[in-house]
């Protein structure tokens, strides 16, 4: 039994023609050439479902350079007069009702070679979008919380001002703030050793709600500096802590 020849299953998978009476014949009694007619269509249906996709990521290269070299193996069929050979299962060797494409759509061979691959990178593409989306990532990795303190409103602070301190595994004390009350300078915040009163600056934050990052010298004792302070500075050249408190939590874990 001759099969239909690729092109013609590849213009029926894509719409572009209509099955002849023959060609519906031979489809439903040859289960090879039904399989790959449904093949291509399943492929044309996931390329044209994923026209909506946005950020996805690159194919690989080496997806491109096999579509590539589809292409110009293709263009380098041998020709005549400008045409190639003929093959078994051309349309001139079927019926002419078998060429039934819609006006003016004619595609060479190189064109539906390079739509079936082109189809095969659109699958590639979905599927990577489908492991990223399905968590094919692995999470990065959260810091080791070695201490934390609940930051609670000092002094004459609004006690709706507050916020925590987590201090984590990489050397760096995690700040979280919330309605600090607004103060002509800035605000920096202190380890503090509550035996000696000795302070230790550790950042300063750029506004009164939110979430800071800071460093911690690896060569501070936490259980010596076991208070977080958040104080208000003034932009008047002094290093030392101004006294102005807002927020204080001891650290615990």
């Amino acid at each position: 039994m001759q099969h239909l020849d690729r092109d013609r299953l590849v213009f029926l998978a894509l719409g572009e023609s209509e099955a002849a009476d023959g060609e519906s014949t031979h489809l439903r009694a040859c289960g090879h050439c039904r399989g790959e007619l449904e093949t291509l269509r399943h492929v044309a249906g996931l390329g044209a479902g994923t026209q909506g996709l946005t950020d996805l990521p690159d194919p690989p290269e080496h997806l491109w350079q096999g579509i590539v070299a589809e292409i110009r193996a293709a263009e380098e069929l041998p020709t005549l007069n400008g045409r190639r050979p003929a093959q078994p299962g051309d349309a001139a060797d079927r019926p002419a009702a078998a060429n039934r494409s819609r006006p003016g759509r004619r595609w060479p061979r190189w064109a539906s070679t390079a739509v079936t691959a082109t189809a095969a990178a659109v699958i590639g593409v979905a599927g990577t979008a489908v492991v990223l989306g399905a968590g094919g990532d692995e999470p990065t990795p959260q810091p080791t919380v070695l201490a934390s303190a609940p930051l609670a409103a000092f002094g004459s602070t609004p006690k709706d001002a507050s916020g925590d301190a987590r201090v984590l595994g990489d050397n760096q004390l995690h700040l979280h703030v919330a309605n600090l009350p607004n103060v002509p300078g800035y605000y920096e915040v202190w380890l503090i050793d509550p035996k000696t009163m000795e302070m230790l600056s550790v950042g300063t934050l750029s506004n009164g709600s939110g979430d800071a990052l800071l460093p911690i010298p690896s060569n501070v004792d936490l259980r010596t500096y076991s208070v977080v302070d958040v104080s208000a500075e003034q932009y008047d050249n002094k290093p030392a802590h101004s006294g102005d408190s807002l927020l204080r939590g001891t650290l615990t874990g």
